[in-house]
């Protein structure tokens, strides 16, 4: 870097300090230097508790897919926490007779897991949001079936039901509503 009066100036870089230093002062050791024959050249046993305790606590709430399979009339989900041996199973009914309205809760679980069900294979390995109780055990999270219903796999149902829950308020609005159209017919016809 130059001096702008116009003089050259030599400016000293860490590699110029340390190459002047007494190397055995420096409490820490560049990561380019070799390591010494007789220091273990393993993983650090503090970096393996924590990158073992992060990932525990990311994947905390997490069962994978690790099988599916057919049981008689029932698809039967094989899941398994990441960190774990324990296994979960869900079933589901199967298709019978052509026809998949016969396993509405399967389908839900496809679309909530993000699969077709012509490619079933990709559900192995899926990550699906579950909850732990001591008592009961693993439980695939009723939010993610519900999440999956409102992502629009059942739309008519969810419309069907909100009408049913606000009929009430529906034909209220609609009486309403007539009234003001007949008021408003009748100041423009004789206005």
């Amino acid at each position: 870097m130059a001096d702008r009066s116009g003089g050259d100036e030599a400016v000293s870089t860490t590699a110029d300090r340390e190459s002047t230093d007494d190397p055995d002062a420096d409490p820490h050791p560049s990561d380019a230097d070799p390591l010494p024959d007789d220091i273990d050249a393993g993983v650090d046993e503090e970096v393996k508790r924590r990158l073992r305790e992060a990932y525990l606590n990311d994947e905390e709430n997490v069962l994978i897919v690790t099988r599916v399979r057919s049981v008689g009339d029932r698809v039967v989900v094989e899941m398994r926490p990441p960190h774990g041996d324990a296994t979960h199973t869900e079933r589901f009914d199967a298709p019978r007779d052509g026809s998949l309205a016969e396993s509405e809760a399967f389908l839900d679980f496809l679309d909530a897991a993000g699969v077709s069900p012509l490619d079933v294979d990709e559900l192995v390995g899926a990550r699906v949001p579950a909850t732990y109780d001591p008592d009961e055990g693993w439980r695939v999270d009723p939010a993610y079936r519900a999440g999956s219903a409102a992502g629009g796999g059942n739309r008519f149902a969810d419309a069907r039901e909100w009408l049913w829950t606000y009929r009430t308020w529906l034909l209220a609005a609609l009486l309403v509503g007539g009234e003001l159209a007949f008021v408003a017919v009748v100041i423009l016809v004789y206005a």
